[in-house]
């Protein structure tokens, strides 16, 4: 029998693609990696191609003879709009776009919570609230799903776009106790997305099982099942308590920090 067409996994290099990768590796289809990075040694079952997502004919070639994609190739916080515009813009639309062209039907397309970040924090939000970016990003984010649904409801792509929280080790931050997706969870939450036996379009918010989460999942059809909570690193985080101004509009709004930048201003690390 014919070897099982691979799982395309973009922005391989980048952190939450270091992540993704050695889970992706295991499936029995193998892994097609790529980033604008060596990530380092190719792992088994894992083939590695170097290259620019917002290069047209290179994401023709890195989608050819793959049966689904994890697009998470990105410029991934708000920088310049040039960059922006060139690897979000550009690359995401070569990329569904390859996708159409060659039959790959299954598309995870890594969004971001800051589509939605000018809505209030005391509103919970589900699926089907309107896009409200806070930065360029978040509009290159917003993007990406509007692409995504114009592509399932054109051409009958599967796609499922991640609105993804505050996607690191642990938690840091008083925000992180509502918006944080644990690395496990985003496994699982690609998994989940991969394994959907049907998808039309679809969004769920990447998010840990945060008790203090504003995010409902309950309108997706997605099985995604989170495990992680925040709240075991509130002690640390707040030990006397949320001490934050709740009108600043860093606190008022889902963005948190993204909606007091400038265009184009990189976030402070």
């Amino acid at each position: 029998m014919p070897k099982p067409a691979p799982i395309l996994l973009t922005g391989a290099a980048g952190a939450l693609g270091q992540c993704l990768r050695p889970h992706l590796a295991k499936r029995p289809e193998g892994l097609r990696s790529s980033d604008i990075r060596d990530p380092g040694a190719p792992l088994a079952s894992e083939e590695f191609m170097l290259g620019d997502v917002g290069d047209a004919a290179f994401v023709d070639r890195l989608v050819e003879g793959t049966s689904a994609i994890v697009h998470m190739g990105a410029v991934a916080t708000e920088d310049a709009i040039e960059k922006i515009w060139h690897a979000n813009f550009h690359g995401t639309f070569h990329v569904f776009n390859a996708a159409r062209r060659h039959g790959v039907k299954r598309v995870v397309f890594a969004s971001s919570n800051h589509a939605i970040g000018f809505h209030r924090t005391s509103d919970r939000l589900d699926s089907t609230v309107a896009q409200r970016p806070d930065t360029m990003y978040g509009v290159s984010k917003a993007f990406g799903e509007d692409l995504g649904s114009l592509m399932a409801d054109k051409f009958g792509l599967e796609v499922v776009c991640l609105r993804i929280g505050s996607a690191v080790p642990q938690p840091r931050e008083p925000r992180h106790l509502s918006t944080w997706l644990s690395y496990p969870d985003l496994v699982r939450l690609v998994e989940a997305c991969l394994a959907a036996p049907k998808v039309h379009f679809d969004i769920v918010y990447g998010v840990s099982n945060n008790r203090r989460s504003r995010w409902d999942n309950s309108k997706s059809g997605i099985d995604y099942r989170p495990q992680d909570d925040a709240e075991r690193f509130a002690a640390k985080i707040i030990p006397d308590g949320d001490k934050r101004d709740p009108a600043d509009p860093t606190v008022v709004y889902h963005g948190g920090p993204y909606i007091s930048l400038g265009l184009g201003e990189k976030p402070k690390s």
